[in-house]
Parts: C-alpha cells; structure tokens; sequence
C-alpha cells in the first residue's frame, strides 16, 4: 500500500522535473572553450559625443565581473569570440516642462544598440540588433550649480545595456 502512494506521489510529481530552471550559465550561447573575448570600441551611427566609449566599458567591466574569461578591448591576438557593438540611434527628448522657468525640467534619453557576437571560425553565436534603453535625468535650473546631468545618465543606462546583454549571453535567454 506503501509503494502504491509512493509510486503515485512519484507519478504526480513527474511533470514538475522539467520546468525549465536551470543553473546561472548552463544554457549559454558561449561555446565551452570560449576563454578569451574581444570587445572593440562600439560603433557610433549617432552624432552624441563618447556614449560609445561609456558603453564598450560598461560591456567589458561586466562580463569581466561575471565570467572567469579574459576581456579585452582589442580584437587582435587572435580571441575565442569577439563582440562588436553598434549604436544606431540616440535621441534626448524633454519629457517635462516648467511653467514658471519656460523650459524643460526633465529629459528622457534614449539609445538603440546593436550587437553581434562571433566566435572564432565567424559563425554567430549571439545577436539582438534592436536593444533599446531609457534613462531619465533632471535639468538644473539654478545656473550658479549648474551640472550637466545627461553623461550620469548615459552612465546610468550603460550599466543598464551590459548586464542585460552579459545575462542575455551568458544564460541564453
């Protein structure tokens, strides 16, 4: 009588094995051998000044706290994959406005990324050609303290763009 509940208890439970959790990394679009990554200087389509150089660390500092690989910023010495980057659009849109001041208080930027990783024989191993990220940021009004407050946002957004992207990579989702 036992064994009967228990093979039902088993029997019931059979479903729930599958449910798709699985460790950090063990569905990953990075081969096994992948020990070294190349990430260059992202490519800039946009007119902002140095979001592309803000970007490329962000990227580079993340997947090196992440992974145990070794990432560097040049394509040279032959690496086990490469990630380029692309920075198709960057817009900065006023997203409120003061009545008393007559200007903007607020802004919302945003940056549309495209990436491709490539192993070493060129064969694609990940690729997402439409990330978009928003980050919103404050004006000063007083111009005595002024602080141009959109490179904290771009910062901010940047951190944003690489763990996504390094988790999109690394767990394969």
């Amino acid at each position: 009588m036992r064994s009967i509940a228990f093979f039902a208890l088993a029997l019931a439970l059979l479903p729930l094995s599958g449910c798709g959790y699985h460790t950090v990394g063990a569905a990953t679009h990075l081969p096994p051998g992948v020990q070294t990554l190349a990430v260059p200087l992202f490519a800039t389509r946009t007119e902002a000044y140095h979001t592309e150089t803000v970007m490329t660390q962000a990227v580079i500092r993340e997947f090196a706290t992440r992974t145990r690989m070794r990432v560097t910023p040049e394509a040279s010495g032959d690496p086990d994959a490469v990630l380029h980057g692309t920075i198709l659009k960057e817009t900065v849109a006023p997203l409120t406005y003061n009545s008393s001041t007559q200007q903007s208080s607020s802004y919302l930027i945003t940056v549309v990324v495209s990436v491709t990783l490539t192993g070493r024989d060129g064969k694609i191993l990940y690729e997402n050609k439409n990330y978009v990220y928003r980050q919103q940021y404050q004006s000063t009004t007083n111009l005595s303290s002024f602080f141009e407050e959109d490179p904290a946002a771009v910062e901010r957004l940047s951190r944003d763009f690489a763990r996504q992207l390094v988790a999109d990579v690394l767990e394969g989702f």
